[in-house]
């Protein structure tokens, strides 16, 4: 059965959980962290969505944030586009041998109920 398609209406609020494939790290350091809260900070300025809250864990993470002028879609993209090309080349990161990718990668889930967002995560 596909999925429900988000509902991204101008003011939805929405909690983003973002985690690395196969749960593998997304976070090595400081520096993979100051590099993604620069670009966070960025992407929402530049569209104009508002962040309430967030959180880095070494394998995910957590945002908070209302749709501003830009489609949630279109924000989350070149968040996670940018932040894996740039994560992947400061460490190096290429295929392995055999030709499978072993780049960062990302799972994303998000949407509009917050509360139940939170309970199905501390199962």
């Amino acid at each position: 059965m596909p999925r429900q398609s988000r509902i991204d209406a101008p003011g939805a609020l929405h909690h983003i959980i973002c985690r690395g494939i196969e749960r593998r790290r997304i976070f090595k350091d400081d520096q993979d962290r100051d590099r993604f809260i620069e670009r966070l900070g960025g992407i929402l300025s530049e569209t104009k969505t508002p962040c309430y809250a967030w959180a880095l864990i070494p394998n995910h993470f957590h945002i908070l944030a209302r749709t501003g002028d830009a489609p949630l879609s279109t924000v989350m993209r070149r968040l996670l586009t940018g932040y894996a090309v740039s994560f992947n080349r400061r460490h190096h990161r290429k295929q392995k041998a055999g030709g499978r990718p072993c780049n960062i990668a990302f799972l994303i889930v998000f949407g509009c109920d917050i509360e139940k967002s939170c309970r199905d995560n501390q199962e």
